[in-house]
């Protein structure tokens, strides 16, 4: 009888084992990677703010869709090594893509 428990324990533990590494896939897909992302130049015209960038991404890039404008701003600001949200005309900022 405690074989029988023993078994039953050891199969319910394997199949919970592939039940969370199928999550962990599902969600490791799902999620957006640096390595598939590639990255497009613009440079800052007379008027610009990133704001205005952020949100003109948010909109027609597939990158950022879904994605609230402040999370646009922040990453943007991390992948250029911006420390604020002043630009200059003819500064060369990337932006990421899929």
């Amino acid at each position: 009888m405690r074989k029988l428990n023993v078994k039953r324990i050891m199969k319910l533990i394997v199949v919970m084992v592939i039940l969370v590494i199928t999550i962990l896939l599902f969600i490791h897909s799902t999620s957006l990677s640096f390595r598939d992302t590639q990255y497009r130049e613009i440079y800052v015209c007379s008027g610009d703010t990133l704001w205005n960038i952020a949100k003109n991404e948010q909109q027609n890039n597939d990158y950022y869709k879904g994605k609230d404008i402040r999370e646009v701003i922040f990453h943007i600001k991390k992948i250029n090594n911006l420390s604020g949200s002043e630009l200059s005309i003819n500064q060369k900022i990337l932006i990421p893509y899929l």
